[in-house]
């Protein structure tokens, strides 16, 4: 069985028409995790203290911290995707991130600010900017044979519980760096 692919699938640009491949747009996926992760910087924490999302107590720099490493794990990740290519441990692991952050956006994003009937922090990017290119990107991957098999949902479900991990010891690291 064939998927096929229609609609807008390339773009004119002043220097000639670019083609909408995995290639050319797997730079969105950093850029829109920036957007994500400073909307969550600046606004989570006061939030989180005001509707006691968070259990234990992350100070906001500790939070902030977290969030930049992660960030730059995207950027650095997707680098080492754009000059490795496909089928390469980095794509596998771009995927993973790119899965990761879907899933963010619905949960907790979405769900608790239906939950709290509150604006969460986060949810304007995740569903303006997350859901729609990182669904485009994830189609693209495989599509294009970026990624595939039994790989791919291995990292699409190893990588986001592997950073859900990360996230207390970066609180903890946040913390005694006094941030």
């Amino acid at each position: 069985m064939a998927i096929r692919l229609t609609g807008v699938t390339s773009f004119t640009t002043i220097s000639g028409t670019t083609k909408m491949t995995f290639a050319n747009l797997e730079w969105l996926f950093p850029i829109v995790i920036v957007l994500h992760n400073v909307e969550e910087a600046i606004w989570l924490p006061g939030w989180a203290e005001r509707t006691g999302f968070w259990r234990a107590t992350v100070s906001r720099g500790a939070f902030r911290f977290a969030a930049a490493v992660l960030t730059v794990l995207a950027l650095a990740v997707t680098w080492l995707s754009a000059r490795s290519g496909g089928q390469t441990i980095w794509t596998y692991l771009m995927f993973g991130y790119m899965a990761a952050m879907l899933a963010n956006a619905i949960y907790p994003h979405l769900a608790m600010s239906i939950a709290t009937r509150s604006y969460m922090p986060g949810v304007g990017t995740a569903v303006a900017l997350n859901l729609p290119v990182l669904s485009w990107l994830l189609v693209l991957a495989l599509l294009e044979q970026q990624v595939s098999g039994w790989k791919a949902v291995a990292y699409a479900l190893g990588v986001p519980g592997l950073l859900l991990l990360s996230l207390p010891a970066l609180f903890k690291l946040g913390k005694a760096l006094n941030l």
